[in-house]
C-alpha cells in the first residue's frame, strides 16, 4: 500500500517538472526566414557561408534559427545576412539609394523600424544584410567585413 500513497506526489512533481521544461526559453537566438533559391544559386551562397568572417563590427558569429548554409548573424541585436533573397523591386526604381562598399554595389533601404536593409547589386546571387537600429552607429562597418567574402564566392553579373 505504501507505493499508492509515494505515487500521487511524484505524479504532481513530474507534470510540474515537465510543464515548467516546456515553458521555458532556454534559445534566444535570432531567427531568419531561410531563402529557398535555385541549385546555382544554393551553391553560390554556400560558397559565401564558408567565406564569411567570424567576427562582423567587432561581434561574433552568432547564427540566426533555423540553421541554414543561407543565413548568417553577428552580436545581439543580430546583424543579419540572408543569401538567395529574391530581387527587390526597389532595385527598379531610379531614385532608390545605393552605395558601393569594397567593390561591392549595395542597394540601401531604410526601414520603418529604423533599421537599415542592404542588398548586393549587380552579382549573380542576391545578398541581403540587415543592421537592426541599435547597430546602425558604425554606418558601413558592416558591409565592410562582408564585402571580401562576397567578392570571393558571389561573381560579379546580373542574377536570374
Amino acid at each position: 500500500m505504501s507505493i499508492f500513497r509515494h505515487r500521487p506526489l511524484g505524479l504532481p512533481a513530474l507534470v510540474l517538472l515537465i510543464a515548467t521544461a516546456g515553458c521555458s526559453t532556454a534559445d534566444d537566438s535570432a531567427r531568419a526566414a531561410v531563402p529557398s533559391p535555385g541549385a546555382e544559386v544554393s551553391a553560390l551562397c554556400g560558397n559565401l557561408d564558408k567565406a564569411l568572417p567570424s567576427e562582423v563590427d567587432g561581434t561574433g558569429r552568432r547564427d540566426p534559427a533555423p540553421a541554414s548554409a543561407l543565413t548568417a548573424g553577428w552580436g545581439d541585436p543580430a546583424i543579419i545576412l540572408r543569401c538567395g533573397v529574391p530581387r527587390p523591386a526597389e532595385m527598379d526604381d531610379e531614385e532608390a539609394d545605393g552605395v558601393e562598399v569594397d567593390g561591392v554595389g549595395w542597394l540601401l533601404q531604410k526601414q520603418q523600424d529604423g533599421s537599415f536593409r542592404f542588398t548586393t547589386t549587380l552579382r549573380k546571387a542576391y545578398v541581403e544584410v540587415s543592421i537592426p537600429e541599435g547597430r546602425t552607429g558604425d554606418g558601413m562597418a558592416p558591409l565592410v567585413d562582408v564585402a571580401p567574402a562576397v567578392k570571393k564566392a558571389i561573381p560579379a553579373g546580373i542574377a536570374d
